[in-house]
C-alpha cells in the first residue's frame, strides 16, 4: 500500500474515531462556484474556517469517492463543521439556494417581479441594469438556483451566461446562412415566442414574419403592441394598435428596436431554420394554435370562418344556459 493511501486512511480513521474534538461553531455561508475542483473546494472551505484540515478533508473526499460528486451552490455550514457532514451536504447538493423557474416568454419586468418576490433581487435595481445594458431577451428562460439576496448583478450575469452557453452555439452554427444578426434573431424569436406555445408551428410563424420582412410589409404582430402597452393585454380595441411606440409593428415597418421577451431555444431555432413556404398571414384558431395563409383574401376567409365559429359557440352556450345545462356567464 502506498504511503499516500496509508496517510489518507489514517486521516479518515481519525475523523471517524471522533478526533475532531472541537464542536461546530457559528454558521458560515460558503458559495462554491461551478467548475471548482475537489482540491480547490477543500481549500475554500479551509479558508472559510469550515474545515480545520484541508489535507484531512481531501483525504476523506478521495477515499469515499465524494471528490467526483461535489456540487456547486451556496451552502450554510458551520465553523469547524464535522467533515463527514460537509462532504455529505456538498455531495447531495444540500444548498441554501432557492429554485426559481423563469418561463419562456417572460418580459424583463416579469423576471424582476418573480425574483424580487423570492427575495433574490431588488426589482428596481434589476430592471435598471437590464435597461442600461439592453438585456431584454437575453435573460435566458430556465430553472435556476439562487441564494436569497444574491443580487441583481450576479443574477443577470448568470442568466446572460446561460443565454450565451445555450443560444450562442445555435447562432454560430447557422451564421453563414443566417439573414439576420444575432440581435435581430433574438428580437424576431421573442415575437415568435409570444405568438404561440406550440413548438411544432414556430418555424412556420418565423417564416411568416421573415416573408413579410423580405416584402417590406409591416409585421402587424399583436404581442409587439402588448409590449408597447406595458402588459400582455388579452382583449384589444381599435385604439390599441394606434399606440405611438417603436415597438408597435402595426404602424412601424421592420423589426422593433429590441426583443419583447426572453425566447426559448425552439423559438430561436425556428428563426434560424424557418419553414419553407410563402405564408404571409397567421391568426389564432381559438385552440392555442394558428392558421396560416399566403394571401390576404385567404386570410380574410379564415378570419370570417373563425368569427362565425365563435358566434356559433356563444349561441350554443346561451342555449345551454337557458336550458339549465350550464350556468349563465
Amino acid at each position: 500500500m502506498s504511503r499516500k493511501v496509508l496517510l489518507a486512511a489514517a486521516a479518515l480513521a481519525l475523523v471517524l474515531a471522533g478526533a475532531w474534538a472541537v464542536k461546530p461553531g457559528a454558521p458560515a455561508r460558503v458559495e462554491v462556484p461551478e467548475g471548482l475542483s475537489a482540491r480547490q473546494t477543500a481549500e475554500l472551505l479551509g479558508a472559510k474556517g469550515v474545515v480545520q484540515s484541508v489535507f484531512v478533508f481531501r483525504a476523506l473526499l478521495k477515499i469515499t469517492g465524494f471528490d467526483r460528486h461535489l456540487k456547486p451552490g451556496t451552502y450554510i455550514l458551520r465553523i469547524h463543521e464535522w467533515p463527514t457532514i460537509v462532504a455529505r451536504k456538498l455531495t447531495l447538493g444540500l444548498t441554501d439556494d432557492l429554485k426559481i423557474t423563469i418561463p419562456e416568454g417572460f418580459r424583463a419586468s416579469q423576471v424582476a417581479e418573480r425574483l424580487e418576490k423570492a427575495g433574490i433581487v431588488d426589482a428596481r435595481e434589476f430592471l435598471a441594469l437590464v435597461s442600461a445594458r439592453k438585456l431584454e431577451g437575453r435573460l435566458f428562460p430556465s430553472t435556476y438556483n439562487f441564494p436569497a439576496g444574491y443580487g441583481a448583478e450576479r443574477v443577470i450575469r448568470k442568466m446572460t451566461q446561460e443565454f450565451e452557453r445555450r443560444a450562442g452555439p445555435l447562432y454560430l452554427a447557422a451564421r453563414s446562412q443566417a439573414e439576420l444578426t444575432l440581435d435581430q434573431v433574438v428580437t424576431l424569436a421573442s415575437i415568435v415566442e409570444r405568438e404561440s406555445s406550440v413548438s411544432a408551428e414556430k418555424p412556420m410563424i418565423a417564416a411568416v414574419y421573415l416573408n413579410r420582412l423580405r416584402r417590406r410589409m409591416r409585421l402587424q404582430s399583436v404581442p409587439t403592441v402588448q409590449y408597447a402597452l406595458g402588459h400582455w393585454k388579452k382583449e384589444f380595441d381599435a385604439t390599441d394598435v394606434t399606440v405611438d411606440s417603436p415597438y408597435n409593428t402595426y404602424i412601424r415597418y421592420g423589426l422593433p428596436p429590441g426583443p419583447i421577451c426572453s425566447p426559448g431555444l425552439d423559438s430561436i431555432a425556428a428563426v434560424l431554420s424557418p419553414a419553407a413556404g410563402d405564408a404571409l398571414y397567421l391568426m389564432a384558431d381559438g385552440k392555442g394554435a394558428n392558421v396560416f395563409s399566403a394571401t390576404n383574401e385567404e386570410h380574410v376567409r379564415n378570419r370570417r370562418r373563425y368569427e362565425k365559429k365563435m358566434r356559433a359557440a356563444k349561441e350554443e352556450l346561451k342555449k345551454q344556459a337557458r336550458s339549465g345545462a350550464v350556468p349563465a356567464r
